[in-house]
Order: structure tokens, then C-alpha cells, then sequence
């Protein structure tokens, strides 16, 4: 088995576990200090609750997988690369939106979380429930973008879950050095350093989604020959086109193939491909343009490409 595929799934689920293990520490420290101990019950029921949700949604959309799969031989080996591509898509949306909007709201999470506390705590007997649905969403968020990028990387087998679950083990660990044992932690590196990482990731997942689906749509147009119009490159534009990628940028298949080492770690951290066509070229740079740059505005306040202020535009005339 490859273990390197596992990397992706295991930054991703550790970087999310920290996040989902930050709400419920803060929760369990609130009802501590607020003497509401007893409650404590309903955090790890929340927490049970996430994961096996989590859960059934991958066993969900492995079933769908298959089931697509096997439902129209004919058109089985365009199923599955097709759904590889949605999947892609879907994780891409999810992971960027969790990356920035998690970078934006980290300051405000300490106060965000106690004042939801402390409203369910005035809510009388709902309290409990107040509170398992606090820590239940706050653990299903997180597990649901994981379970997306498997979905999105099925094809590699087991690995990628295996890198999940060990992610989320040491998410676990980080959580009990935090509020158990009192361990400092800087966790604003750690963030900084995780987002780096994720951002990278998800950019090859642009890439690799764009290669399942011309995959997809090129297989379809074998199978069928009146899907033969949606290959619009095809044999119009170059010497060695894709279906609906374009031209090729290049081919490093025989100096760096991505199936053999080193090629296969930059391909499955970074989406690296031997033989790599304009439009993904062009998608990958669009998205470390648009979704890097609110990202690092995020963090470090600064924007590349931002325009320049009014006095420095005045000195420079």
C-alpha cells in the first residue's frame, strides 16, 4: 500500500481536529468555570455524535459510488473519474471556505463559543441539548470536508482514510496537551503552517479535478460518438491536445513521472503532474491568486497585487 497519498488527508484532518478540539475545550473550560459540570456528558455526546455522522456520510457516499458504478456498465468507466471531478469541486468550495473564514473568525472563536454557551445555559432544561448541538456541528463541520476529500481521492484505496484517522488521533493528543495537561502550544504558527499546507493541497485539487473530468468527458466521447462535440480541443489547437483542457504545457513523464519517487510526493501534496495542460495551468495560478491572496490578507494583513494608497500613488507622481 502507498502511504503517501495519506498526507493530504491526515494535514487536513489535523488541522480541522485542532479546530473542532479548540470549541470543545473552550466549551468544557466554560462550564467548569461557570459550575456546570455536570453537562460535561452532553460535550462528549456531541462529539460521539459528529464522528459516527461523519461516518455514515463517507459509508453514504461510498454507496452512491458504487451504486453509480454498477448501474450502467456501458458507461461505468465514465462514472467513476466523473465523480472524482464533482467530489473535487465540492472539497475544493468547502476547504477554501473553512480556510479562510476559520483564519477571519480565530480571534472572535474564544468569544463566539462562551456567548453561545451562555445563552443555552439560560435556556433551562434545553441546556444539554443547547450544548450537544453546539459540539455535535462543531465535530460534523470538520468531519464532512474530510470525508469530501476522500470522496474526491477514492481511487487511491485506503490510504487516504488511514491518514484521516491518524490525523484526527493526533488532533485528539494536541486537544489533551492543551486543556488537560496545560502544555503551551503556539497555535497561531501552527495555523499559519497547516494553512500554508492546505492551501497547497487544495490547489493540486484543482488541477487533479480538471484531469478527472476531462477524463470523464473524453472516455464519454469514445463510448459515445455524439458526445464527440464536447472535446473542443480535440485535434484542433495542438500537436498533443487534451479533451477539454488544451494544449499541453509540458511532459516531464520520462524526467519526473508522478506514479514513481520523488514525483508521486509532489503529486499527491502539491498536485503535480508529468503531463500538464493550459487550462490547469491557468485554473491552478487563478486559484493561489484569488483564494492565497484573501488568505494571507487574512493572517498577515497583507494582499499582493493591492492597490496602492492614495499618498504612496501622490509621492511616486
Amino acid at each position: 500500500m502507498d502511504f503517501t497519498s495519506a498526507f493530504p488527508s491526515f494535514i487536513i484532518t489535523l488541522r480541522e481536529g485542532v479546530e473542532a478540539a479548540l470549541v470543545v475545550g473552550i466549551v468544557l473550560a466554560y462550564l467548569k468555570k461557570a459550575k456546570q459540570s455536570h453537562l460535561n456528558s452532553w460535550v462528549y455526546g456531541g462529539i460521539a455524535g459528529g464522528l459516527v455522522v461523519s461516518a455514515l456520510v463517507g459509508v453514504l457516499f461510498g454507496w452512491v459510488i458504487q451504486s453509480l458504478g454498477s448501474s450502467n456498465q456501458k458507461y461505468a468507466p465514465v462514472f467513476e473519474p466523473l465523480l472524482e471531478g464533482v467530489f473535487s469541486v465540492a472539497a475544493i468550495v468547502m476547504l477554501s471556505w473553512m480556510l479562510v473564514w476559520m483564519t477571519q473568525q480565530a480571534r472572535l472563536l474564544k468569544c463566539q463559543v462562551e456567548g453561545a454557551i451562555n445563552a443555552t445555559l439560560t435556556g433551562g432544561t434545553a441546556a444539554g441539548w443547547g450544548i450537544f448541538g453546539l459540539i455535535f456541528f462543531a465535530v460534523l463541520r470538520e468531519g464532512f470536508e474530510t470525508v469530501l476529500f476522500v470522496a474526491a481521492n477514492f481511487q487511491q484505496g485506503l490510504a487516504p482514510a488511514l491518514g484521516a484517522l491518524a490525523g484526527l488521533m493526533c488532533a485528539v493528543a494536541i486537544g489533551v496537551l492543551l486543556f488537560r495537561l496545560g502544555v503551551k502550544i503556539n497555535l497561531r504558527a501552527f495555523f499559519l503552517v497547516m494553512g500554508v499546507f492546505l492551501l497547497l493541497i487544495v490547489a493540486g485539487l484543482v488541477v487533479s479535478a480538471l484531469g478527472h473530468l476531462d477524463t470523464a468527458v473524453s472516455t464519454l466521447a469514445q463510448l459515445d460518438r455524439q458526445s464527440e462535440r464536447f472535446c473542443f480541443y480535440y485535434e484542433r489547437f495542438a500537436k498533443f491536445p487534451s479533451c477539454i483542457l488544451g494544449p499541453m504545457v509540458w511532459n516531464t513523464s520520462k524526467v519526473l513521472p508522478e506514479r514513481q519517487f520523488p514525483g508521486i510526493v509532489l503529486h499527491t501534496l502539491f498536485g503535480y503532474e508529468d503531463k500538464l495542460y493550459v487550462v490547469q495551468a491557468v485554473g491552478y495560478i487563478l486559484f493561489l491568486l484569488t483564494i492565497g491572496s484573501i488568505y494571507l490578507k487574512s493572517v498577515t494583513g497583507w494582499m499582493p497585487f493591492a492597490k496602492r494608497t492614495s499618498v504612496e500613488s501622490t509621492a511616486n507622481k
